[in-house]
């Protein structure tokens, strides 16, 4: 639970700095406009014609009795438009990063140079770093379309594809998003994506405490271009966390909920005279 609440942290950490920073959080709007307009056009044609597609999906429901064959093709045009709107929420993150990669490449930089320390340079040229975003960005919807069939699967299954299935669903949905996100930071500390994968398991309610609140907050879309510029600063201090760069569980609390320092130290303090050894770092 504490690594769940520390997730949900680093998102509000990451939104604080960018309202505290107004110049890039105008920077990092951009992006997501874009993509709002192509996105918001894309789910109007497919409330337009996820009822055809239905349709045409299904002309063994043709002779039935009324009123089994409206309900029947009204329940699937929902699980249709529901699988479009969980594809579209995990999409408009990966998206909005390929088109934005040098806005949010510049916003993470300046999260990591306010922190103090190195800043990590992938000292990639820029067409290089898109071909790598684009490239871990279809192995990751590769799963989540996997996810996403299997989930829309469960969805016949009565009570549960009622109650259990959409609770996974904005799981997986909040575990992806958050891997594009911190890929920002990670890609430029040259992590590839098996290793960002395997970090992001280890520390999954972590991961979970920030992802799954922003997939609430994208279901508004126009929420959801707001608070991406603060998605990608608050993914970068969790990308810290996740490399050892940051001397506390969550911004601003030490492991015990005490002030954490603003930097650790270079080296170990020299043992007191007591005989015990240095403090811990964490």
């Amino acid at each position: 639970m504490r690594d769940l609440a520390g997730g949900f942290r680093y998102l509000l950490a990451g939104q604080r700095w960018v309202f505290g920073h107004g110049r890039w959080l105008g920077f990092g709007l951009l992006p997501g406009l874009v993509s709002l307009v192509l996105y918001t056009a894309a789910l109007i044609g497919l409330s337009y014609g996820a009822d055809d597609l239905t349709v045409w999906a299904t002309p063994f429901a043709d002779d039935w009795t009324s009123p089994w064959s409206g309900l029947f093709r009204g329940f699937l045009t929902g699980l249709f438009f529901c699988l479009g709107l969980f594809l579209a929420v995990i999409t408009f993150t990966a998206v909005t990063l390929l088109i934005g990669q040098p806005f949010y490449e510049s916003l993470s930089e300046q999260v990591d140079r306010s922190e103090g320390g190195d800043v990590p340079e992938s000292g990639l040229p820029l067409w290089r770093e898109l071909w790598i975003s684009a490239r871990d960005s279809v192995k990751v919807l590769g799963r989540v379309l996997l996810y996403g069939i299997l989930l829309f699967a469960l969805g016949f299954v009565p009570v549960i594809g009622q109650t259990v299935v959409p609770v996974l669903g904005f799981c997986v949905s909040g575990y992806f998003l958050t891997q594009e996100l911190t890929a920002v930071a990670l890609q430029r500390r040259k992590v590839d994506l098996a290793e960002r994968l395997v970090m992001l398991r280890a520390r999954r309610m972590m991961v979970l405490g920030f992802g799954v609140p922003l997939v609430l907050s994208f279901l508004v879309p126009i929420v959801a271009v707001f608070l991406m510029p603060g998605a990608v600063a608050g993914a970068t201090l969790m990308a810290r966390d996740l490399m050892g760069e940051s001397g506390a569980d969550a911004p601003g609390e030490g492991p015990a909920g005490e002030p954490a320092p603003s930097a650790a130290p270079a080296t170990p303090p020299a043992a007191p005279a007591t005989g015990f050894g240095p403090p811990p770092v964490y």
